[in-house]
């Protein structure tokens, strides 16, 4: 077991470290994160399963806090609204789901940033596509050589890694240094 353990911890590290060339992509995003939020959008999000949870998160990181005390700034998961969720699912199809609420709740200039480690989710395809319609920015952060999202976004963050829990952590990783980027040219020293 802990030569699996060790394994697993090399693994995350090797791929953190492939990251280090994302900076550039990384940088794009925070850039048109805080352009948003400077004309007054919102930053939309959305993901399924572990990504969903992901989404929720980094949407209360600029709600709340990252590290900075700062006033709120406005940001959403379609994931996490259960009710729209199960309601569009069922009388559209789950592949609608992010797509309707994105309809309702977006605005021009606001920035959609989709979490798909294969990007092959239909749901998040729809969503891209939708967001395109209506001048939303996409920044899509994805893994497995990109899926059916590669090259439909304007800011596209590819994760070096066929590894679903090592393409989530990563995720995690350069979406916090999004949050950080977020705040410190928005409210920092």
């Amino acid at each position: 077991m802990l030569n699996q353990i060790k394994s697993m911890i090399d693994e995350s590290s090797e791929t953190m470290k492939l990251c280090g060339k994302l900076a550039p992509q990384t940088g794009q995003a925070a850039e048109l994160i805080i352009n948003a939020l400077k004309d007054n959008k919102k930053i939309i999000l959305a993901g399924n399963g572990g990504s969903s949870e992901m989404s929720a998160h980094i949407s209360a990181e600029f709600v709340g806090r990252y590290k900075l005390e700062r006033k709120a700034l406005p940001a959403i998961s379609l994931a996490t609204d259960m009710a729209a969720v199960t309601a569009i699912a069922n009388d559209y199809g789950f592949d609608r789901i992010f797509e309707r609420q994105l309809e309702a709740l977006g605005n021009e200039g606001d920035v959609f940033i989709a979490l798909s480690t294969s990007g092959n989710s239909a749901n998040l395809i729809k969503a891209a596509e939708k967001a395109k319609k209506m001048k939303i920015e996409v920044i899509s952060l994805l893994g497995k050589g990109g899926g059916k999202l590669k090259n439909s976004s304007d800011v596209e963050i590819l994760i070096p890694s066929d590894n679903t829990p090592r393409i989530q952590e990563a995720h995690l990783m350069i979406l916090h240094t999004i949050c950080e980027l977020v705040e410190n040219k928005m409210f920092g020293k």
